[in-house]
């Protein structure tokens, strides 16, 4: 999708899920399809949840998940 779009559908904190879908929906360019509608959806909902983990400390430095592979060399 756009720059534009990916800008707009991220929305504050405050906002209730209403007024998301709304602006989600109005930056939608008049082409979209219902699987660009659920991919910016799923988008959002993805981004939410990895930033409440970013937030609660659930999370896993990169050198360590690398480590957690044990990926022969």
């Amino acid at each position: 999708m756009r720059a534009s779009m990916r800008n707009t559908a991220m929305a504050t904190a405050t906002e209730t899920i209403r007024q998301k879908v709304h602006q989600l929906a109005d930056a939608l360019p008049s082409d979209a399809t219902w699987q660009d509608v659920r991919y910016q959806v799923e988008l959002r909902a993805s981004i939410e949840r990895g930033l409440a983990d970013s937030e609660a400390g659930r999370t896993t430095a990169h050198e360590e998940f690398l480590k957690s592979l044990a990926l022969p060399n």
